[in-house]
């Protein structure tokens, strides 16, 4: 398509009333755009949620197990949904931001399968894998259909009750004084935290007011309910299992390109959010170096990028690699790799009403293809063949066509 033909078509788009393309500025962090706005009609809501979980498990034969393993700030229940008995474990969470939505879509769709189907594939992995997810995992963002959770710093120091004298709020608050629009979205009359960049490699760690406000580089505070609740999910993992395997965090981004072309990628992936602590650049995670396997991320986001891929040609084939070299041990990747997980971010492009079904069924057909890609390659093995250092040449990312 000429590069003029494919300007004026973006340019219509933007003129949709449901949904915006989203924008990002150079130097942003996965899942940290700025007027990242996304529409949530035709996607799962909570009460559609709670429904079609109840259904899967009831369709499941007793093969899916679904529980509520937490309460948002606002009480509602956060669920988890876990099948098979494997040894091998995977956790999976989606709309930790709530107006990032495809990957509830394609967990749903797994689930379904992995429940109901008596596939020899389906039972290889049912008898290799232990998969646990947390679908829609930020519901008071979700019935808002926005990035933050739904809270105020005088909640948190009503539970935390050491950081009253803290000299201001955590650097990730939205409130009035501190992002007031971001996103389209108005946090002057509901504040709410980022809750990915409320995690901490220190899964014990309790929020001292010292290490308020903070920044992108520096570990969270599990201040919030919502990101306590996966921690407390991957600690008692941890404990049945000795290791949780594998943790994939599925999310939105804005409009990049394919570097130096001017193709809209489909699809991010990446393993990277903290330096190696075998490096000089990570000795601050000296302690972590025990556990961190980034080989094995690499050969995880592989799996991915490879089953996408093998579904032919474009759109599926602007996959690439989300910005490296970063430093993010706040998010629950960053501070999961460090305890051992090999990590895989996802993150598509951001869709929109004029779009269609036909594009939002797309997202949600690579995030589901690009999952089965590493459930697959996990209960076989065959993930373990792949070279680690092919990552490195998947195509990157650019902010803007012929970066």
């Amino acid at each position: 398509m000429e590069k003029k033909k494919f300007l004026t078509i973006l340019s219509s788009l933007a003129l949709s009333t449901s949904l915006a393309i989203p924008t990002f500025a150079a130097g942003n962090h996965p899942g940290t755009p700025e007027q990242q706005t996304y529409s949530s009609v035709g996607f799962t809501d909570y009460a559609q949620l709670q429904n079609k979980l109840e259904q899967i498990e009831k369709n499941s034969q007793g093969r899916v197990e679904v529980e509520v393993v937490g309460k948002s700030n606002q009480g509602r229940d956060i669920y988890q949904a876990r099948v098979g008995t494997g040894e091998k474990v995977i956790l999976i969470e989606s709309e930790i931001h709530g107006n990032e939505k495809t990957g509830t879509e394609a967990l749903l769709n797994i689930l379904q399968h992995l429940g109901s189907s008596n596939s020899p594939s389906a039972k290889e992995i049912r008898e290799e894998i232990t998969l646990v997810v947390l679908p829609k995992m930020n519901p008071d963002a979700s019935e808002l259909d926005r990035r933050g959770n739904d809270m105020t710093w005088d909640e948190v120091v009503e539970d935390f009750p050491q950081l009253a004298d803290a000299a201001k709020p955590s650097w990730n608050y939205y409130y009035a004084e501190n992002r007031p629009n971001i996103q389209g979205d108005d946090y002057t009359t509901q504040p709410g935290f980022d809750v990915n960049r409320d995690f901490n490699p220190n899964l014990d760690y309790i929020p001292s007011p010292e290490d308020i406000p903070g920044s992108s580089d520096q570990p969270g505070w599990y201040i919030t309910p919502e990101a306590q609740t996966v921690r407390d999910v991957y600690k008692n993992l941890q404990a049945e299992f000795g290791n949780v395997d594998v943790f994939v965090d599925l999310h939105h981004q804005g409009l990049y390109y394919v570097e130096g072309t001017d193709n809209p990628v489909t699809l991010s992936l990446s393993g990277q959010f903290v330096p190696n602590p075998n490096s000089v650049e990570g000795e601050k995670y000296a302690e972590y170096a025990d556990n961190y396997n980034y080989d094995f991320s690499r050969q995880l986001n592989l799996a991915a990028y490879d089953a996408i891929q093998s579904m032919g040609n474009s759109p599926f084939d602007n996959i690439t690699l989300y910005s490296q070299g970063l430093d993010l041990p706040g998010t629950a990747l960053g501070s999961f790799a460090l305890n051992g997980s090999g990590t895989v971010l996802f993150e598509v492009t951001g869709q929109t009403h004029s779009m269609g079904q036909k594009k939002k069924g797309m997202l949600v057909k690579a995030v589901e293809t690009g999952l089965n890609g590493i459930i697959e390659g996990v209960a076989d093995d065959s993930v373990e063949n792949l070279d680690a250092e092919r990552y490195e040449e998947i195509p990157r990312t650019a902010y803007s066509p012929g970066i």
